[in-house]
């Protein structure tokens, strides 16, 4: 995977940037270094001025539960060094899972929102689109959006305009993955080009069949 989780702190040997950075462009920058910017600094950014952490591009990175849990931790660590929400947003559906685990380690309210290209398990859309709207317990309230990888960033982008139009006092963006030359969001635990097959969707029901998932049949 191009890397080992270290210990009690869930950290990759490639390096999970600083603690206590934090995303921070000062007073009032909620984590961004300029209009627009979104706290993104370049590629290969961690979207704090650092090196982000990095996994080898292997064709497929196949996560245990296990794996799972010390990303999130890992990821938690990350979002704790650098900002204190008071709610948590999950990008459901997949996001949901990261966004749970992560506000149950921070003991912060948790809520979830739809953003999906997605229609009866098949893609219906080019772009993603909003299906259920932001929590309105976000305004004046310090907000992350967790999802559980972003490429484009479409769906983060859709999820922070909506949660802004509430007016909260501060958002912030975290995923478990990020590409190397993707949209960087404030805090990632990992950044691979890898195919990502995730523990929840290796194995699916097919009627009464609990079967391997029919995307991942060949790997």
């Amino acid at each position: 995977m191009g890397g080992t989780l270290e210990g009690d702190h869930g950290l990759m040997r490639g390096g999970y940037g600083n603690a206590g950075r934090g995303g921070h462009g000062g007073p009032g920058r909620g984590g961004h270094t300029g209009p627009g910017r979104d706290g993104h600094t370049g590629p290969g950014r961690d979207g704090h001025g650092n090196p982000g952490p990095t996994a080898a591009g292997d064709d497929l990175l196949s996560l245990s539960w296990e794996m799972f849990g010390e990303l999130c931790r890992a990821l938690a660590l990350k979002v704790a060094g650098g900002c204190d929400p008071e709610i948590v947003i999950g990008v459901a559906r997949a996001g949901a899972i990261p966004g749970a685990v992560v506000a149950s380690m921070m003991r912060r309210d948790f809520f979830s929102m739809q953003i999906s290209r997605r229609a009866e398990g098949r893609a219906v859309r080019q772009r993603p689109a909003i299906l259920s709207a932001a929590p309105p317990q976000t305004r004046g309230k310090r907000v992350l959006i967790v999802d559980e990888v972003t490429t484009s960033g479409d769906t983060l982008r859709l999820a922070l305009a909506a949660v802004r139009d509430l007016g909260p006092a501060d958002v912030r963006t975290a995923t478990c993955f990020a590409r190397p030359r993707g949209y960087k969001p404030d805090y990632f635990a990992l950044a691979t080009d890898a195919t990502l097959v995730y523990p929840w969707d290796r194995k699916v029901f097919e009627g009464s069949n609990f079967v391997v998932n029919p995307r991942y049949r060949t790997t």
